[in-house]
């Protein structure tokens, strides 16, 4: 019996279907009837809720809702500034307390308790099946025209050692955020950058180690954060631009070590790959947010 994913009528029904997650992801601020999307999978209406859940796994109300209790989540955590009305209205709730239920019966805590203390692990869990649906049927185009070879320049950069399980990073970039205010280093003046230094797939999550920057023009001074300054070399750098989740980075990442660098001639020189964070998501939508990854070279 052949394996039904290799055939190439699912193929092309699965391409329709995955067109409605993009279309998804693209209009989440606006309402999605069942009309509009049953016609971008083109379907009958009658049949499409029924086609799309038994396929992804999940009811497509239920989709849109956790989109948006996402974006709703890392608002609050990182958007202190960002009042929780605001964010119920923004995330299509009516008043905050349709939103307070919705958000704690999804996430597990109410908006008022996860903005002041995330459970992390909680959350990586219920976010899971969304993270999985994203890997398997959203993934990048490989843009190998858009790789490119700089030379970057030295940057002395502030920061925020992150030592342990990536599914608690959101605590460190909510101190690191925190740190960033009281020294009046906006995002907007000051580069992020991100320092990988292992792969959180292969690495036991007590031993992973993750640095969250901020281009500085002076050393940081002793502070109760733990921030502390440190410096991302220059040299020669091969560029990737990443434009959308993060979910889909090592994508990405993966495209740079096993299909650019055998085919490049180049070597890896003693740096971690490193990445600037251009634009963020909650800021902007999560399709939308560019990450550069550059992968040091002698």
């Amino acid at each position: 019996m052949n394996d039904i994913s290799s055939n190439s009528n699912f193929t092309i029904y699965l391409k329709r279907f995955s067109k409605v997650l993009d279309y998804i992801n693209t209009h989440l601020d606006e309402n999605m009837s069942l009309d509009d999307l049953s016609q971008v999978a083109a379907c009958s209406k009658y049949h499409f809720h029924r086609q799309f859940t038994e396929l992804f796994g999940i009811n497509i109300g239920r989709l849109i809702q956790l989109l948006r209790l996402k974006r709703a989540s890392y608002q609050l955590a990182f958007r202190k500034e960002i009042r929780i009305i605001d964010i119920a209205l923004a995330s299509g709730f009516e008043n905050p307390e349709s939103f307070s239920r919705a958000f704690k019966n999804n996430i597990g805590q109410t908006p008022s308790k996860f903005r002041n203390q995330p459970e992390w692990n909680s959350w990586y869990e219920k976010y899971q099946l969304l993270k999985d649906l994203r890997i398997l049927h959203m993934k990048s185009s490989k843009h190998t025209h858009q790789v490119r070879i700089v030379d970057f320049r030295e940057a002395k950069v502030a920061v925020l050692e992150h030592h342990g399980s990536p599914q608690l990073l959101g605590n460190s970039i909510q101190k690191f955020i925190e740190w960033r205010k009281q020294n009046q280093i906006s995002p907007k003046t000051s580069k992020t950058f991100n320092v990988i230094y292992n792969d959180p797939k292969t690495t036991e999550p007590e031993k992973f180690h993750f640095d969250i920057c901020a281009s500085v023009r002076s050393g940081v001074k002793d502070n109760k954060f733990g921030v502390i300054t440190k410096v991302i070399p220059a040299g020669r750098c091969a560029v990737l631009r990443h434009v959308g989740t993060d979910e889909n980075l090592g994508e990405s990442v993966n495209y740079l070590y096993k299909q650019w660098l055998p085919l490049s001639g180049e070597e890896l020189r003693g740096f971690p790959l490193f990445v600037e964070r251009v634009s963020f998501f909650p800021d902007v939508p999560e399709h939308e947010a560019i990450a550069d990854i550059y992968l040091p070279l002698r």
